[in-house]
């Protein structure tokens, strides 16, 4: 007669990352929102970077409207406040010469450091991959989001270039980059010609306002992002300001339902054997 067996079932411990660790308040230097995904599983992060004069609260409250499949979002407030205002208006960078005119060249140096420090918090101490990290900017966030994944694609290719098997270390295994999951720029262009040796791979999408309106962009705007991403999706629609209808966000949420990732081993059970007790 065949011994009999015990089958017993438990819950798989793939399921143990589903929520990751939020974000502390003393590894980022400015405000946030962060709101987990209303479905228990954390597999994408949506960060938020905020326009000229606002601040983060009405993209936290953004986040949490859109409820994205298996995804957190994390709302920034921009560093700098803008001199000489009274309520409460930020920057990313210095953005006003002292006659309060805007800059034509604007350096983002400050926004690109306060990203480094949150994306490696957010790797290093939250469980994020870069990955599955998303940006949503809008005018002047839009610029730091498209900015800084170009800036930490640089880095990624120079980490790869080091680890080159050399004469010395013939060995050596060669690094493979990473690159942020997507961008969604509305009306922010690159502050800067992009230089690289090759195009950064995240997927971007520009939705932006044709002339006259005030956010629209100059004629190159579109070259430039191509140069520097090999993945560039164009959205142009009449208006001003941010994707204000149902049949304006259709195109952005398409491109989030193409480029979020899905968790697969959600709510799979360990089936285990194991002899039956007497």
């Amino acid at each position: 007669m065949p011994e009999e067996r015990e089958i017993t079932i438990r819950e798989s411990s793939n399921t143990t990352l589903r929520v990751k660790t939020p974000p502390k308040s003393s590894a980022i230097p400015v405000p946030f929102s962060y709101n987990p995904s209303d479905d228990g599983t954390d597999e994408n992060l949506l960060i938020f970077l905020h326009g000229l004069g606002d601040t983060q609260i009405p993209f936290g409250k953004l986040g949490r409207q859109l409820r994205l499949p298996q995804t957190a979002t994390l709302a920034l407030r921009a560093p700098e406040k803008i001199p000489f205002l009274y309520e409460e208006a930020y920057q990313w960078y210095t953005s006003f010469d002292p006659l309060g005119e805007l800059l034509e060249r604007p350096n983002p140096t400050p926004a690109l450091e306060l990203l480094t420090k949150v994306i490696d918090h957010l790797v290093q101490s939250c469980g994020w991959t870069p990955q599955r990290i998303h940006f949503f900017g809008f005018a002047q966030g839009g610029s730091v989001a498209a900015e800084f994944a170009l800036k930490y694609w640089r880095g990624e290719l120079s980490l790869q270039q080091k680890s080159l098997p050399c004469p010395a270390n013939l060995n050596a295994s060669e690094y493979t980059p990473r690159s942020f999951a997507s961008v969604v720029s509305i009306s922010g262009p690159l502050l800067s010609f992009p230089t690289l040796q090759k195009p950064c791979p995240t997927p971007l999408l520009i939705f932006y306002r044709p002339s006259p309106s005030e956010s629209a962009l100059r004629a190159s705007s579109i070259s430039e992002l191509k140069k520097g991403f090999t993945k560039v999706e164009e959205v142009k629609v009449k208006g001003e300001g941010m994707p204000r209808s149902k049949e304006e966000w259709e195109p952005i949420m398409r491109f989030w339902s193409e480029h979020l990732a899905r968790r697969q081993m959600d709510g799979l059970y360990e089936v285990m054997a194991g002899m039956a007790s007497p």
